[in-house]
């Protein structure tokens, strides 16, 4: 009886992929006969059927882009970067994307070895430099082995300091891979979606008018109270509706 609900389960999951596959499928033909429109709604599909998809997130933000709704265009880049940072076609587009939105941010620029730091840990993703680290580890322990149980010095001078590399390269690949599963996880970040929204001095309608923001915009999510969300934006706070923004 086990087995035969084994096939049973075995069976809908292959058929459940294999519907999802068609229908990607007819989201990039919908998108290549730039029916746009239809491609939207059967990447949104896609994504509510199959979960979240570096992919998927960045020809949905293609979509978008062409139907001229840059905000929902902005929104799946960022998404496609959050799960996949190295996406060079993705972060590209995003910046086309962010060329047609009102307000002009002024990110602070890094430190130079900062920066450096960033792009080499996002030259893959969380899983990548996970694998990287078991990778090392398995690696570290070959070298333990070599370094104790053999009596020639030149392979046990290989194993020392290949050991050592390799130990160092494990840590490095874990704080990457933690650092970017934070990141992925974290929902700090949103994208404006009303057309102009005025934020205030408290999570309130009657609170003060402190500035204005509009369709696109990224900002910093500080924290959530009744429905508002207290943001940050190029150095100034305040606060706006949750349903006037979209949690990237």
């Amino acid at each position: 009886m086990k087995k035969i609900y084994s096939v049973i389960i075995a069976f809908i999951s292959l058929s459940t992929n294999l519907f999802a596959q068609d229908k990607l499928s007819e989201a990039n033909e919908a998108y290549s006969n730039n029916e746009y429109a239809k491609a939207i709604e059967l990447y949104e599909s896609v994504l509510k059927d199959e979960g979240k998809s570096a992919t998927v997130y960045y020809n949905l933000g293609n979509a978008y882009y062409k139907e001229k709704k840059y905000a929902p265009a902005i929104l799946n880049y960022e998404r496609a970067l959050s799960i996949s940072p190295n996406n060079e076609d993705a972060r590209y587009n995003l910046e086309m994307a962010r060329t047609h939105i009102v307000d002009k941010v002024n990110a602070v620029k890094p430190f130079f070895l900062t920066s450096w730091v960033n792009s080499v840990r996002n030259g893959m993703s969380s899983n990548g430099w996970a694998y990287l680290g078991v990778g090392c580890f398995i690696g570290f322990i070959i070298c333990l082995f070599l370094y104790f149980f053999t009596r020639i010095v030149w392979i046990k001078k290989v194993g020392f300091f290949t050991g050592i590399f390799l130990i160092f390269v494990c840590i490095v690949s874990n704080i990457f891979s933690s650092d970017l599963k934070q990141k992925m996880l974290a929902h700090d970040q949103a994208i404006i979606f009303a057309p102009t929204i005025t934020i205030k001095s408290t999570p309130s309608a009657e609170g003060m008018d402190m500035f204005v923001l509009h369709e696109g915009t990224k900002v910093s999510v500080i924290s959530t109270l009744s429905g508002w969300g207290e943001i940050e934006v190029d150095g100034n706070r305040g606060w706006i509706p949750l349903d006037k923004m979209e949690i990237i």
